[in-house]
C-alpha cells in the first residue's frame, strides 16, 4: 500500500483533473463523479504497483481507472431495476426514438466511411473527451497535425452525411 505523503501528493496532482473528467463522463452528477474520483484513489492506494512509471503513464492510469469505474456504475444500474414510482413516466414519442436510432445509424455509417486517422481524431476528441494535446501525446504526433486530422475528418464527415440524405 502506498504510504499516505504519497497518496497526498497523487490526489492534490491529479485530483481536479479526475474530478473534471469524471463530473463530465456522470453528466454533471456531481456527486457520482465524486465517487468515482474516490474508488480511483483507493484504487491506487491497494496497488501501488499500477502507479509505477515504468509500467506506464500514472495519469493515463488514473484517468482510465476513473472512467472504468463509471461505465461499469452505469451499467450495473441498468441491470437492475429502479426503485418503484409513484407514477408513470410520460411515454416518449415513438417517432422521437425512430429518428434518434436513424439519426445515430447514419452518423455510424458516415463515420465508419472515413479514413481511420481522421475517424480516431473525431471519436477521441468529440466523443471521448480528449483534447488535441491529450491526443497528440497519447498518439505521439504534434497537436498541429491532429488539428489538421480533425479539420479535414469533419469535412470529410459533413460530406459523409450530406450523401446519405441529412441536412447540415
Amino acid at each position: 500500500m502506498i504510504e499516505d505523503d504519497r497518496m497526498a501528493e497523487l490526489h492534490a496532482e491529479y485530483g481536479p483533473l479526475l474530478q473534471v473528467y469524471a463530473l463530465r463522463i456522470a453528466g454533471g452528477d456531481a456527486g457520482r463523479a465524486a465517487d468515482a474520483v474516490q474508488e480511483t484513489f483507493i484504487r491506487a492506494w491497494q496497488r501501488p504497483e499500477v502507479l509505477d512509471p515504468a509500467r506506464g503513464s500514472t495519469r493515463g492510469w488514473l484517468l482510465v481507472t476513473v472512467r472504468n469505474i463509471l461505465i461499469d456504475e452505469f451499467r450495473a444500474r441498468q441491470r437492475r431495476p429502479e426503485d418503484a414510482m409513484a407514477e408513470l413516466p410520460e411515454r416518449s414519442d415513438p417517432v422521437d426514438e425512430i429518428d434518434q436510432l436513424l439519426s445515430s445509424t447514419l452518423l455510424t455509417e458516415a463515420l465508419r466511411s472515413l479514413a481511420q486517422p481522421h475517424r480516431e481524431a473525431i471519436i477521441h476528441c468529440y466523443y471521448g473527451g480528449s483534447t488535441v494535446n491529450e491526443l497528440a501525446a497519447r498518439l505521439g504526433l504534434p497537436p498541429g497535425t491532429v488539428k489538421s486530422r480533425l479539420f479535414y475528418g469533419l469535412r470529410a464527415l459533413r460530406s459523409a452525411l450530406i450523401e446519405r440524405g441529412v441536412q447540415t
